[in-house]
C-alpha cells in the first residue's frame, strides 16, 4: 500500500493558488483513476483506489500547509508504514512552470509543507515536484506562491495534471524515471 499526499491549503480562497497544485494533482488522480468517495480521516480528506496493481491512499491534509506533517505521520503510523511508502505532490519554485520531477529525500528549500513532513518523518520520502517557476526575486516569492494561476496558464496546468494522472502507473510501480520521461513526452504532444 502507498500513501500519496497532495499538499495545499483547505478552502475555496486557496483553490487556484500555485501553492495548491499538490491538491489539484490529488483531485485529478482520484478522478482519472476512479477513486472512492472522500472520507474525513487522518486530519484531512482521504480517498482510496488503485493505480495499476497498487493500492493507493490519497490524502489531502486539512491542517494547512505548515502542519501537513501531522496528517502524514498519522496515516503512516496508523497503517504501520515506513516513510518509503509516502509520496508527496507539491509546488516547486526551482523548476520551470509545468515541469515535473521526482526525487527521494533532500532538503525543503523553504517549503513549509515539506518542512513539516521532514520534522515529523525525516527527509527520506519521495517527492513529485510540480514546477511553478520562480518570480525572480526572493521578496516576491510569498505573493507569487499564494497567487492564483493566470487564465493564460490554465491549459498548461491542465496538461501537466493530466499527464501526471495518465502516467501515474509508472509512479505506483516505482519507475520514477519512466514516469518523468512519459509525463514530459505527453506535455510535448
Amino acid at each position: 500500500m502507498q500513501i500519496w499526499l497532495g499538499l495545499g491549503n483547505p478552502g475555496p480562497t486557496y483553490a487556484m493558488q500555485r501553492h495548491n497544485v499538490g491538491f489539484m494533482a490529488a483531485d485529478v488522480l482520484a478522478d482519472i483513476h476512479g477513486f472512492g468517495p472522500v472520507q474525513k480521516k487522518f486530519q484531512g480528506w482521504l480517498q482510496e483506489g488503485r493505480i495499476g496493481t497498487q493500492k493507493v491512499l490519497l490524502l489531502k491534509p486539512a491542517t494547512f500547509m505548515n502542519n501537513s506533517g501531522r496528517a502524514a505521520a498519522e496515516i503512516l503510523h496508523f497503517y504501520k508504514l515506513g516513510v518509503e511508502a509516502l509520496t508527496v505532490f507539491h509546488d516547486e519554485l526551482d523548476l520551470a512552470p509545468f515541469k515535473v520531477k521526482v526525487k527521494r529525500g533532500g532538503g525543503t528549500a523553504g517549503h513549509n509543507g515539506l518542512r513539516s513532513i521532514d520534522q515529523h518523518l525525516g527527509p527520506d520520502f519521495r517527492r513529485v515536484r510540480l514546477g511553478i517557476g520562480h518570480p525572480g526575486h526572493k521578496d516576491r516569492v510569498h505573493g507569487y506562491v499564494l497567487g492564483n494561476y493566470a487564465k493564460a496558464e490554465q491549459d498548461d496546468l491542465a496538461a501537466m495534471l493530466g499527464a501526471v494522472a495518465a502516467e501515474a502507473g509508472w509512479l505506483a510501480a516505482g519507475d520514477d524515471a519512466r514516469f518523468m520521461s512519459d509525463v514530459a513526452l505527453r506535455q510535448q504532444g
